[in-house]
């Protein structure tokens, strides 16, 4: 079995020492590995139990995600150095603690990412958020490519594990049915992180780092409403710089709802019904905003 250092080596081109492990998140684990050099680097890495093939594509997603946000001005994310189909290395980044300035400079990056725009909605490899596939297929219409391929596949997967009854399954389809009432005025693909939940953002002194991306052509108004969703410190700052870089359309604050309910219908098929009353929530407050 390769060791976490070996793969560092083999994937870098860089002497590594040993590996201090960091935890784990989902199916996958965390590793800091200091180089030869000094400088550290930040390791994913498929659990070992894990036969070949289980998470094919995740790391492929990912690192092409990073790369594709990198090249957006002034973005905030980590490089990529290497990966496999079964390891990701990125560089280090070390945190600070939240304020009002690093917030308002991460409103400001985040702005100029989504304002980077996309060719589309959707992207050019296939996705995933958390360890689930996530439709990437281009689409011309954002309504239509969130009910499509934003709410149903997850719709389906928690109703076939029975964490939503058949009478959730037909409010939030009335969601579905009415999403083109729903959305507001028509925007342009931004470039969007698609996961941006507040344990993905990682502070600085001077703005923030965003890791772990679903990135793709998507409606800026979904990074920001899941911003809010789970408690960013400093969130009403960041909101408000990044409306006075890129100002949000009229009625974006009556969208939250729909916005949050692809990461919400997630959660559901993750960890089950204990996010249902939240998922139904949202998806009521989404119908109530069109009157």
């Amino acid at each position: 079995m390769t060791s976490i250092a070996d793969r560092v080596t083999e994937l870098t081109g860089r002497e590594a020492g040993a590996a201090v492990a960091l935890g784990a998140r989902q199916e996958w684990e965390l590793h800091r590995v200091r180089l030869g050099d000094g400088a550290s680097v930040f390791v994913k890495a498929v659990a070992d139990r894990l036969p070949d093939g289980r998470l094919d594509g995740l790391f492929r997603a990912e690192a092409l995600g990073l790369d594709w946000l990198g090249r957006s001005f002034g973005s905030p994310v980590p490089d990529v150095l290497g990966w496999d189909a079964r390891t990701l290395v990125l560089s280090w980044v070390e945190e600070r603690p939240p304020s009002g300035p690093a917030a308002r400079r991460f409103g400001h990056q985040l702005a100029a990412m989504h304002l980077s725009g996309a060719d589309s909605f959707g992207a050019s490899w296939q996705g995933f958020i958390g360890p689930l596939p996530l439709d990437n297929t281009p689409a011309r219409s954002w309504p239509r490519f969130y009910a499509e391929q934003r709410l149903a596949p997850y719709l389906r997967i928690a109703a076939d594990r029975g964490a939503l009854t058949p009478a959730d399954v037909r409010t939030v389809e009335r969601v579905m049915d009415s999403v083109e009432d729903l959305a507001g005025d028509p925007e342009p693909p931004a470039r969007i992180h698609g996961d941006l939940w507040s344990g993905n953002v990682l502070w600085q002194d001077q703005g923030a780092v965003v890791v772990d991306p679903a990135a793709h052509g998507g409606h800026r108004e979904t990074d920001l409403a899941m911003l809010a969703l789970f408690g960013l410190p400093f969130f009403d700052q960041v909101r408000d710089a990044y409306n006075e870089a890129a100002p949000l359309a009229a009625g974006w604050r009556a969208r939250v709802p729909l916005h949050q309910l692809h990461p919400l219908l997630v959660h559901v098929c993750l960890f089950g019904a204990a996010y249902r009353t939240t998922t139904l929530e949202a998806a009521r407050a989404a119908l109530r905003a069109a009157g």
